[in-house]
This record gives C-alpha cells, sequence and structure tokens, in this order.
C-alpha cells in the first residue's frame, strides 16, 4: 500500500557542528510542485485541533508538522535535528507531529498507540523521545513489542491500567488512522514528511530547513 521512501538526504549537525549524519528515506519520491500546491490549498487536514503540539508559538506563528512512524530509520536520524530546531525556534514557530504508521513496519501502530496512550496520561513529547532513543532495541523486527512499550509506559510512571485500556481501547487506533489518512489525502507517502504552514516542504539539509523556518518567521 504506502511504500517506503526514495532517497531525501538530511544533513544532521549535532551539538559539537561536527558529526554530519545523511538521513535516506526508504521509500518517499520528492513532492512535485503540484503536490506542493495541493497541500497548501489542504490546510484543513495538516493539523487539527486535536492534532499533537511538542511546543506551542502564539497564533499567527508559522506551524511546522511532521507526519512520522516511530519504526522509520530516516525519522530516528531526522529526530535530533528536529529537536534541536524546535529549542532554537521556541515561542516563534508550533511544531506538531502527525502519525503516519507504515504497514510493512510490524510495530509502528503498537508504538504510535504507546505514543497515544502516554499522551493521555500528559507523557506524549517523553514518550515520543524513548521512542527513538531506543528504536534500535525493537525496530525490524516482525514480533510484537507491544510487552516492551509497556515496560516504557513503567519507566515514565503511566497508570498502567489507563495504558492497558488507552492502548486497547478502538478510538486510540482510529485516532491514530485518522492523521494517516489525513497524510495520504495531502500526498505523504512515507516519513518523515514535512508541512510548513499548510505546504509541503522538502529540505535536502538543516541548513534548508532553517532557512525555510527563518523566511516563515519573517512574514
Amino acid at each position: 500500500m504506502v511504500k517506503r521512501n526514495t532517497i531525501l538526504s538530511v544533513l544532521l549537525v549535532l551539538a559539537l557542528g561536527v558529526l554530519v549524519t545523511a538521513v535516506v528515506l526508504a521509500a518517499r519520491p520528492a513532492p512535485s510542485d503540484a503536490q506542493a500546491g495541493d497541500a497548501a490549498t489542504s490546510t484543513g487536514v495538516v493539523v487539527r485541533e486535536d492534532s499533537h503540539r511538542l511546543s506551542t508559538a502564539p497564533q499567527g506563528a508559522p506551524v511546522f508538522v511532521e507526519f512520522l512512524d516511530f519504526e522509520c530509520e530516516s525519522c530516528r536520524a531526522a529526530f535530533p535535528t528536529i529537536e534541536k530546531l524546535r529549542a532554537e525556534y521556541e515561542g516563534e514557530v508550533s511544531f506538531v507531529i502527525r502519525y503516519f504508521p507504515i504497514d510493512s513496519h510490524a510495530n509502528a501502530m503498537n508504538a504510535a498507540k504507546a505514543v497515544e496512550a502516554a499522551a493521555a496520561q500528559g507523557k506524549l513529547e517523553q514518550m515520543y523521545t524513548m521512542m527513538y532513543e531506543t528504536q534500535p532495541e525493537w525496530g525490524e523486527q516482525q514480533d510484537s513489542r507491544a510487552d516492551l512499550f509497556r515496560e516504557f509506559a513503567a519507566t515514565l510512571g503511566l497508570d498502567l491500567a489507563a495504558y492497558d485500556a488507552a492502548v486497547a481501547d478502538p478510538t486510540t487506533q482510529a485516532r491514530i488512522e485518522k492523521d494517516r489518512q489525513d497524510g495520504l489525502a495531502l500526498g505523504v507517502q512515507g516519513t518523515p514528511t514535512f508541512f510548513l504552514d499548510g505546504t509541503m516542504i522538502n529540505p535536502t539539509s538543516e541548513e534548508e530547513l532553517r532557512a525555510a523556518l527563518d523566511a516563515a518567521v519573517a512574514k
């Protein structure tokens, strides 16, 4: 159904500015101008009222949205750069995440359910971070790692009865699926896929992404 992405390189310049990691998106073709235009005219599904915000800037500030899959190695590779930019643009840009679990990733939906269940207890960011930090332990495996994700919930001090109920609740998967369907309607074909103020963008480096954010802030 959804193919893994073709090549997008995102240069990740870490704390000392000397470590650069190339990001390869396994099934995502670069969006055409037409796709970007379509995304811009479909702003109602880029961000919804209940979309998860990692940080929120004042009303009218630029909104950066990432459609992501917690089992996606490219998403994990991009994670440090996104976090770095989120800190740099605190109060100037809102950062929003939306789920886009890819069918070929056996634990992508389980991971998204775990994050959503944690979000219900106010621990969205903590579980989001834990998923990427631990991805090498559980990613690319065919057996369910739901029990491991429950251990993460315990580590974060979540109410496990409430966590279990949220994971089992059909509305949790429906919430995740709504994000994915919005992404498909916008032309998302793989992860990570970025939108800035309703328009799909295709940065090839951290510098290009920062330039796009700077331009949006300056408007």
